[in-house]
């Protein structure tokens, strides 16, 4: 089964070299790429005196579309199909109807640094995509210095909060299971979810988190890929970047809770925490995923 991705960049952030360090996902059977570059509305905006600026639209298009052709005359000897989006409008918008349009398996993005209140209660640019595309997104924080590991997917952290988050994550990842060589499944427990600071109550939480990791390990035992569990209390946010830097990750991989109640709003608020301040890309998993619901019940593999 071929599978497909977007890389969607203004080049800045993201470039070649990121483009390159992806093809690791050609053991996982991605063989198309799709570039897609946004003109923002408001580089070509209609000023006083002059109007909508077409010209410069022109202009920023061809030198998209020169990158662009180089790049995939590269792909192409490497065996790569490559599609182009060039567009004017919302990077997001645009991110998610060629997202939906082209079927994709994957958006890859830049990070974004966004914060206020308007982004915790009206969700951040990278979640709407997450939850309109029904399409997992990574935000790839690569390296240009060199350090850059050579599999950005080669250590993941997955952060595992509930079994029906747990379940959409996995449905995601057993697909990339051919690219991962080490996990390491994570349960942070709120300090608000203990009902006392007793060391019963602290063990009676970490036993119900172990449990609920196990259930997970499946599919990478049946890869023999080595599993380590953690159960951390805390802050979720710092506690899944502290046990990134323990497992010296890659990737950190999470499915936000859907944003319905107050609650899961907090919750998704660990995610886009871990988008903008987090030293690790993130890859978040939706929880509708190629139109199946992921709930306690949902059976998959």
């Amino acid at each position: 089964m071929s599978r497909k991705f977007i890389f969607a960049t203004g080049f800045e952030e993201l470039q070649f070299g990121a483009l390159q360090s992806l093809l690791v996902l050609r053991r996982a059977q991605y063989e198309h790429v799709v570039f897609l570059n946004v003109i923002e509305r408001k580089n070509v905006a209609m000023r006083r005196g002059t109007g909508y600026r077409k010209s410069r639209e022109v202009q920023l298009r061809e030198k998209a579309n020169i990158r662009f052709i180089d790049w995939a005359e590269t792909l192409f000897e490497q065996g790569m199909e490559c599609g182009v989006y060039i567009v004017v409008g919302s990077w997001s918008n645009q991110t998610v109807l060629s997202a939906i349009k082209e079927d994709a398996d994957l958006v890859v993005i830049g990070p974004q640094k966004k914060g206020g209140l308007l982004n915790l209660f009206g969700g951040s640019d990278l979640l709407k995509i997450v939850e309109r595309a029904n399409t997992p997104v990574l935000v790839y924080k690569y390296r240009q210095d060199g350090s850059a590991p050579k599999n950005p997917f080669g250590r993941l952290v997955i952060a595992i909060q509930a079994e029906a988050t747990g379940r959409a994550a996995m449905h995601y990842l057993e697909t990339l299971t051919d690219v991962i060589d080490e996990v390491t499944l994570l349960h942070v427990v709120p300090d608000s979810a203990l009902k006392s600071a007793s060391a019963m109550a602290v063990q009676k939480a970490r036993k119900e988190g172990k449990q609920l990791l196990e259930s997970f390990c499946g599919a990478f035992d049946a890869k023999d890929i080595p599993v380590q569990l953690r159960v951390y209390v805390g802050n979720p946010a710092g506690e899944i970047e502290k046990a990134a830097q323990e497992a010296n990750a890659t990737l950190v991989a999470l499915t936000p809770a859907e944003k319905k109640t107050l609650k899961n709003r907090f919750g998704q608020r660990t995610s886009q925490m871990l988008m903008e301040e987090s030293a690790f890309s993130t890859l978040l998993i939706p929880m509708v995923f190629r139109g199946l619901k992921f709930t306690p019940d949902t059976e998959i593999g």
